[in-house]
């Protein structure tokens, strides 16, 4: 950002830190706005909620506290013809327990390598096998959503839409020349398959003569199966007859759900 001042019929112009590599750092400014906020860095944000901003421009004032005819303005105009999304999700399915692990076999017993008086080393036993993991449950299924259109009053159209949904209601301002709103209810992901237990280790033959033979590993349990994925949830869509021919704008992408219904009747302003 650059901020300018008249001193003795001079113009004077410094840049803000930041792309413009300047000197000025934002601690050493002060920093004015309205409608917008501006962090200790110099970013400029917009709350999410459009009824803050519907129908004003944002303005940012920059002075400097040590030389006050140093200053910088600077309108920001908002723009609704962007793509804007809502989702939601189902809970995620719980995971598969994991198996136990098989014991370890047995070492064989000392024999002798006593050439004089030699004996057998004893056999290992057998590890036994790690049990399966256990198989993952099935996600949840998506929430169901309802979604309120209507056209806001004045020349340029533009959709008031508001998204419900587990208790929560979010707003947004779409413009349909260029804007658009997809409306999502996924079903959560299925739960992860356990890990099979390891199979427990062949007990060593003992040494002797000859030696014991070494006990056979136990075979590592099967893992268990991903859970599937939970359905997607229902979304209905309540417009006002003024609003239809700006459906388009609305999508409302279904894998493995019900499709959306579609209700036309009465729907004033939203704010």
């Amino acid at each position: 950002m650059t901020l300018e001042t008249l001193e003795n019929g001079c113009r004077w112009e410094v840049l803000t830190e930041g792309q413009g590599r300047g000197k000025v750092m934002w601690k050493d400014l002060q920093v004015a706005a309205i409608v917008v906020k501006v962090n200790k860095k110099g970013v400029v944000s917009l709350a999410k909620d459009p009824r803050v901003s519907d129908g004003k421009t944002g303005h940012v004032t920059v002075t400097v506290p040590s030389h006050p005819g140093l200053r910088a303005d600077l309108d920001i105009p908002f723009r609704y013809d962007i793509a804007f999304s809502a989702h939601f999700s189902g809970t995620k399915g719980f995971d598969g327990s994991n198996g136990l692990d098989g014991t370890n076999g047995t070492d064989g017993t000392m024999g002798s390598t006593d050439p004089n008086n030699p004996s057998p080393g004893g056999n290992g036993s057998d590890g036994t096998d790690g049990s399966p993991g256990g198989d993952g449950d099935r996600g949840g299924e998506g929430p169901p959503v309802q979604v309120g259109v209507a056209l806001q009053p004045g020349g340029h159209p533009f959709l008031q839409i508001s998204v419900h949904s587990q208790g929560k209601q979010n707003f947004y301002l779409v413009d349909p020349l260029g804007g658009s709103l997809t409306v999502t209810s996924s079903g959560g992901s299925g739960g992860s398959g356990g890990r099979g237990g390891r199979g427990g280790r062949g007990g060593s033959g003992g040494i002797g003569t000859p030696s014991g033979t070494d006990g056979r590993n136990g075979l590592d349990g099967r893992n268990g199966d991903d859970g599937p994925n939970g359905r997607d949830g229902s979304i209905t869509v309540t417009y006002d007859p003024q609003a239809k021919p700006y459906l388009s704008t609305i999508h409302l992408p279904s894998v493995n759900g019900p499709k959306p219904a579609l209700r036309e009747q009465p729907v004033p302003a939203l704010w």
